[in-house]
């Protein structure tokens, strides 16, 4: 249940694209005290949302495909004793970093290649990306967003922080990943594509609840042995983030407050 459900809280890789919608379409970008404080509430709010759409999941889940009784977990905490900081400090570089980035590198430079050659290949005259966005974009709207956000959800699998670079580079129609700039340039950007508040809130939705980075699937895959529970992992906060943005567009349009 944690390894489904965890992904519903996000990681460092998603605040940035949480706290620039927040800033963009809510709070404000010129800071001070009361914007920056309205931030941190807003981003508060949010953050307690995703705790609470990760209880109502696991209580889904123990509800239906892990019925049954409940299961004892213990950890036995080996001995205290006084840290050695070379082992600490070896140990954290083997262990931690060089894991990690290694992992990363593994997904990385595939999914570079794929990004630059869906955004240089060209069918028709048009570049596989915007066939591809223009495929997504009925799905995209029905969840209150466009074809191009949720192709680049689908290209960010590799790190949540490329999610707005390549919107970015959808919407200039450039080559490569775009650097996002000041947020009032960004945001001008996306307004003058049809973004609106409720665009951003389908974002920060979508941010929360999506599939976990390729980094974090290996690892599932790793921890669980089981290509069926990561590609569950993948799935169900996927399916929940779809439910959740198609519902609030829905009700949005429905109360005519677009």
């Amino acid at each position: 249940m944690a390894v489904l459900t965890n992904s519903f809280v996000p990681c460092n890789g998603r605040f940035p694209t949480l706290m620039a919608m927040i800033s963009m379409f809510f709070t404000g970008t010129k800071g001070g005290l009361l914007g920056s404080l309205k931030g941190a509430l807003a981003l508060t709010g949010v953050i307690a949302f995703s705790v609470l759409a990760t209880f109502a999941a696991s209580k889904l889940l123990s509800a239906t495909v892990l019925r049954g009784k409940p299961s004892s977990f213990i950890l036995e905490l080996p001995p205290y004793r006084k840290p050695q900081i070379r082992k600490v400090l070896l140990r954290s570089v083997l262990d931690r970093t060089i894991f990690v980035l290694g992992r990363a590198v593994t997904v990385a430079v595939p999914a570079g290649l794929l990004i630059w050659l869906a955004a240089n290949v060209k069918a028709g005259g048009v570049s596989l990306f915007q066939h591809a966005a223009s495929f997504l974009e009925p799905a995209g709207l029905l969840m209150g967003l466009d074809g191009v956000i949720l192709l680049a959800f689908i290209l960010g699998f590799p790190a949540n922080e490329i999610v707005l670079p390549i919107v970015m580079m959808g919407y200039l129609a450039s080559g490569a990943l775009v650097e996002t700039g000041s947020l009032e340039s960004l945001r001008a950007l996306l307004v003058s594509h049809g973004w609106t508040w409720a665009t951003a809130c389908s974002m920060i939705l979508f941010s929360l609840m999506h599939w976990p980075c390729a980094t974090t699937c290996l690892t599932i895959r790793r921890e669980t042995g089981s290509l069926k529970w990561t590609g569950a992992a993948i799935l169900l906060p996927a399916a929940f983030g779809f439910v959740c943005c198609a519902l609030f567009t829905g009700a949005v349009r429905l109360a005519g407050l677009l």
